[in-house]
């Protein structure tokens, strides 16, 4: 998550450095491989439905596919995520300082993340103290109502199992870690194998 603020701040960069024009457009994505790439967050279920927005150098989301289903999918920074109308409100509240709605939110990483602190919002490298975490695949639940899962909530959180993020800020949210599509798929068939035996 911290990748959409790094995201930003990066895009802004290489405006600076390539200038504006050719040399950025050449080094996107086309707007059918980033629609892949965004949709990858997501089960297909989700992602079949799900918009496609892709932010500028300016932090201005554009929409490149229309949704019907409430999720938008979009790579901020290489990581890939769909979330949910209320944690789009929520992850716009973290990334201006504000106050997040008081409202559930469902948002979907199957794609795992590159890490994130675990108790400063906003820290954007691994540092000594600042208890770096890096989950799998995984959903995330952001609200008042994810406190009150009753999830770990401790610094070094151990990314195997459930627990909390940012516990004690106002950006708290739950990390539910699941089994990657193809895993999933895998050890299915390997239970079936086993309880034919």
């Amino acid at each position: 998550m911290r990748k959409l603020i790094s995201g930003l701040a990066v895009a802004l960069s290489l405006v600076v450095l390539v200038g504006l024009g050719v040399a950025q457009k050449k080094a996107e994505t086309s707007d059918a491989q980033y629609i892949a790439q965004a949709l990858s967050a997501a089960p297909k279920s989700v992602a079949k439905g799900a918009a496609v927005v892709r932010m500028d150098e300016s932090g201005k989301m554009t929409t490149i596919r229309a949704g019907k289903n409430g999720f938008s999918c979009m790579v901020v920074g290489g990581e890939k995520m769909c979330a949910d109308a209320n944690s789009m409100a929520f992850f716009d509240a973290w990334m201006k300082h504000q106050t997040p709605p008081e409202k559930l939110g469902l948002t979907y990483m199957l794609a795992g993340d590159d890490g994130a602190s675990n108790t400063d919002p906003y820290a954007s490298a691994k540092s000594a103290d600042n208890h770096w975490v890096v989950t799998g695949p995984h959903v995330m639940i952001v609200g008042p109502a994810a406190k009150t899962l009753g999830l770990a909530s401790a610094a070094d959180a151990d990314p195997s199992g459930p627990y909390m993020m940012w516990a004690g800020t106002p950006y708290e949210h739950a990390m539910i870690p699941v089994a990657p599509p193809k895993a999933s798929a895998k050890a299915a068939a390997t239970m079936g194998d086993a309880t034919k035996r």
